[in-house]
């Protein structure tokens, strides 16, 4: 008997490009996963040729999502995420660190790359006192977005909304700005904006060659952002400590003896008056 797709996966299918590298899967590959192509692998290491700490970039981008996801969690009682650029499920997701601190805790994964949409059954895992959902929607769309979390998140309570690596494929920044505002007027008092950006400061001026060849061979477009551009992103919040850091820098436990490296990726946390 012949098997067939059903309709919604051989959509998603038709929409993965192998012929050209694609961020999901190159930030896959950086991070030792196996969920990426010969073309994803060629770019990937071609960047990390031209700017070889661009795989402590991403390793130190997901250490922090972890560092943050246990304060939030365990110490301010944060029980509900929305995670925007979620990308390729990979160890220590957002919902199992929540989850791990307070099973009832709700999860919203977004994202629009067909290969991620291809693993959100990875995703879409929960303990049973709390709901882990995934909606296929654009961060360009933000009221989408919005619209698209109710019933899972109850944006009368506060939402930590988690956007790591995700607003530098926005390239106009007031659009990125604009996006923000509209995804934190949306939730209320008690709320907390999570971010991190690359930068060509930090050390990063070395990738901005890198960037070039990237959005000359890869997708989506990439850009790179100043302190001072991404310090408006969380205007009108109240930063927590230890301010706006290197997210290498951001709360690491001290008994993990010494500073930990510095690496050109913006990291910081708001939270909402």
């Amino acid at each position: 008997m012949e098997l067939t797709q059903p309709a919604e996966e051989r959509h998603v299918t038709e929409r993965i490009r192998t012929d050209v590298a694609h961020n999901a899967r190159v930030w896959n590959h950086w991070l030792g996963g196996k969920d990426n192509y010969a073309v994803d692998r060629a770019v990937g290491d071609q960047v990390t040729g031209m700017y070889p700490s661009i795989g402590e970039v991403a390793r130190a981008d997901r250490a922090f999502l972890g560092r943050v996801v246990r304060h939030l969690g365990g110490e301010l009682g944060v029980r509900q995420f929305l995670d925007i650029g979620t990308g390729l499920p990979t160890v220590e997701n957002t919902h199992e660190v929540a989850q791990r601190i307070a099973p009832e805790t709700r999860i919203v994964y977004v994202d629009n790359d067909p290969i991620v949409l291809a693993h959100a059954r990875a995703l879409l895992t929960s303990s049973p006192e709390g709901a882990t959902e995934y909606i296929d929607a654009d961060a360009h769309d933000p009221e989408r977005i919005i619209r698209s979390v109710e019933p899972t998140l109850d944006l009368k309570r506060p939402v930590a909304v988690m956007m790591l690596g995700i607003l530098n494929f926005i390239m106009d920044t007031n659009e990125a700005r604009s996006i923000v505002r509209q995804l934190m007027d949306a939730v209320p008092s008690g709320s907390y904006l999570v971010l991190t950006h690359p930068t060509l400061e930090l050390g990063g001026e070395g990738n901005a060659a890198a960037m070039r060849f990237w959005n000359e061979n890869a997708t989506p477009p990439i850009t790179a952002r100043s302190g001072e551009e991404f310090t408006s992103f969380l205007e009108g919040l109240e930063i927590l400590e230890p301010g706006i850091v290197s997210c290498s820098r951001w709360r690491v436990d001290p008994a993990t003896g010494g500073e930990a490296a510095q690496v050109a990726q913006f990291g910081a946390v708001g939270r909402k008056p």
